[in-house]
């Protein structure tokens, strides 16, 4: 297959991993054995832009076994696992173009190679694909029939598109779906930053101060897993909402400037740009940590740091410190890039099930429905929500209760009072 990889030769160590991932994700697992059936994407060419990992690999087999042709690149420089992209070219003949690590000009190689594949669907984490698409294709545009969006920074820009009605076709907002935001976005995202944290730095967090940027569900995740390694957590927000939240679940909330005085490792997971900056920066202690779970590497102002330093060097694999002109030093992780995939592995692969199998069933969902959708961004259907929630409780052994015909009337009737 046309494929640009690292090493088709770790393949071998790839497949063993993938096989693994695949263990702890049930729901794909039961999608897959239907899709293998009724083949519901047959013929229909898919262009993803995702992280290439091994639990992508595992939706990447389930949209084949439905049917589709596949090009998948890495919607991350840093996020890419050298050994699934080889196993997903070696062994399940998907045009591949994802190496970890790779620079600015081969990363837009890679989504215009996807998008020379010609594709009628779009699986996108961060709307790069699509912006392309928008921007430097337009003529492909009548090609597509929709598309998906896997993350909230995604979902930001397609709204943002939409507002400026410039969305040019139907989009499924797949993060807002209750079995993704609800639990990638927390559990996925708060062990996973934490895990990319320590790998990076070996750092012991009981009794250290972590400054969480944000209280979304992504921050909610990140701030009640640092303080269960026991750390001492400060939120800060602009959401007066989430603040509020945060206080009454027990964390000390406080602007960014209080913060910066006090903070030893810092998160940003706002999807937002310049949240810490030159003037934050200026405030922080010695040997300060600074780390980024937000799509885009724009929330720490990288720019601003390597002006300020007087000298820049790699004290390990994903640390560079930076020496500011009075002596002390700042260590920005994985180059502000997502530190969770950079530096780690990104979401365990059970949670990743639900957010994959979300993926897989709006693909589906948007091939049966897309001459009636307009060009606007969609919410995942609640009932491809409770569908996925329903078969990972299958897969997990759990069983529920169910209303009785009365408690179903009795929900459903105005009549009924003290």
């Amino acid at each position: 297959m046309d494929c640009d990889v690292k090493d088709l030769d770790l393949a071998e160590k790839g497949r063993a991993r993938i096989e693994w991932a695949d263990q702890e994700m049930g729901v794909l697992a039961q999608i897959r054995e239907r899709f293998e059936k009724e083949q519901p994407l047959a013929g229909v060419r898919i262009g993803a832009c995702l992280h290439v990992t091994t639990e992508t690999a595992n939706l990447m087999r389930t949209l084949v076994a439905g049917g589709a042709e596949v090009a998948l690149c890495a919607s991350n420089p840093l996020s890419t696992q050298d050994d699934a992209a080889a196993a997903l070219c070696e062994d399940h003949g998907l045009r591949v173009y994802a190496v970890k690590g790779e620079d600015n000009e081969t990363y837009y190689r890679h989504l215009n190679a996807v998008l020379d594949f010609h594709p009628q669907l779009t699986m996108d984490d961060g709307c790069d694909l699509v912006t392309v698409l928008h921007k430097e294709r337009p003529q492909q545009l009548t090609e597509l029939m929709g598309g998906t969006e896997e993350t909230t920074t995604g979902v930001i820009r397609l709204r943002a598109m939409a507002a400026d009605g410039v969305l040019a076709y139907p989009i499924v907002a797949v993060n807002d779906a209750d079995t993704k935001h609800l639990f990638d976005n927390r559990f996925g995202t708060g062990q996973s930053t934490i895990d990319g944290i320590i790998r990076a730095t070996n750092l012991l967090l009981a009794g250290r101060t972590v400054v969480v940027c944000g209280y979304g569900q992504c921050g909610r995740g990140v701030a009640s897993r640092a303080r269960g390694m026991g750390a001492r957590v400060v939120i800060t927000e602009v959401d007066p909402m989430r603040a509020l939240e945060a206080v009454m679940e027990g964390f000390e909330a406080m602007p960014i400037r209080e913060a910066a005085r006090i903070g030893e490792v810092f998160v940003t997971v706002t999807g937002d740009t310049g949240v810490l900056a030159r003037e934050h920066f200026e405030l922080m202690k010695d040997g300060a940590v600074l780390a980024n779970s937000g799509h885009f590497d724009v929330e720490i102002d990288k720019t601003a740091l390597r002006e300020m330093a007087t000298g820049v060097r790699r004290i390990r694999e994903f640390v560079d410190e930076f020496k500011m002109a009075d002596g002390r030093r700042l260590n920005l992780l994985a180059e502000g890039r997502l530190v969770n995939l950079a530096a780690a592995e990104g979401h365990p692969a059970a949670v990743m099930d639900m957010s994959f199998a979300n993926q897989a069933l709006s693909a589906e969902w948007m091939v049966k429905n897309h001459e009636s959708l307009i060009p606007q961004v969609y919410g995942v259907p609640v009932e491809i929500d409770r569908e996925v929630a329903r078969l990972k409780l299958a897969a997990m052994g759990v069983e529920i209760d169910e209303l009785t015909a009365e408690q179903a009337a009795y929900l459903s009737s105005w009549e009924h009072g003290t």
